[in-house]
């Protein structure tokens, strides 16, 4: 890469690569710079140091995370749209693994733009089903443990009988839901609630409404 054309944008791209090649413990300044064909120090004027870069690597695989839910979701409703937000992040991770890996948990998504736009997606979808307060949070909770966690143990080898494992992603699919049956009285596709391109409802209506999700 010419140095001219050197950015933080860049940076983050060049480490990007060096994770989805490398895993995340191959992440360094050095690492950066070799590939970016220029010397450490010149990184300095896009990031401070390496854990900066780790946070604006983090926020990226979240934007694209929630990019990539957000399309999956858009105009579907309740069951529909819980499935194709679950199937979406799943995709993600397989196509991702290793970029996945490096996203902080600590402090949390709801820490970052991107973190609580992803959050406020996955309450988006959640609300459709008339959750409020404290039960949105944890059924928000419940939503990305199932997500990421399978998503986890998938790319980690951590299942390991014959079994396919969308099939086994399917049946959780299947069980969260009934356990959102049981929760709830009223189900979204009985309001007409459907998830807008902002990441927010539109009733019959057509307005949209949305608050920040944080769990």
């Amino acid at each position: 890469m010419p140095r001219a054309s050197l950015s933080a944008e860049a940076v983050v791209e060049l480490a990007c690569c060096i994770v989805d090649e490398q895993g995340a413990e191959a992440l360094t300044l050095s690492a950066v710079a070799g590939r970016a064909g220029v010397a450490t120090p010149s990184l300095y004027k896009h990031v401070r140091n390496l854990a900066e870069l780790r946070d604006r690597l983090s926020e990226r695989v979240l934007t694209e995370l929630a990019d990539r839910t957000a399309e999956a979701v858009l105009g579907r409703s309740g069951d529909e749209a819980v499935r194709a937000f679950l199937r979406a992040w799943r995709a993600y991770v397989l196509e991702h693994p290793q970029r996945y890996a490096a996203i902080r948990q600590d402090p949390g998504p709801q820490a970052t733009p991107a973190g609580q736009r992803l959050l406020s997606i996955s309450a988006a979808v959640l609300r459709a089903y008339g959750l409020e307060g404290s039960a949105l949070i944890h059924a928000t909770r419940c939503l990305r443990a199932a997500a990421h966690g399978f998503a986890v143990l998938e790319v980690s080898g951590g299942f390991a009988m014959d079994e396919q494992t969308g099939d086994s992603y399917e049946l959780l699919i299947d069980m969260l839901l009934k356990g959102l049956d049981r929760r709830v009285g009223t189900r979204a596709a009985q309001r007409g609630d459907v998830v807008t391109a902002s990441g927010g409802l539109r009733d019959d209506g057509g307005c949209a409404h949305c608050r920040n999700g944080r769990s």
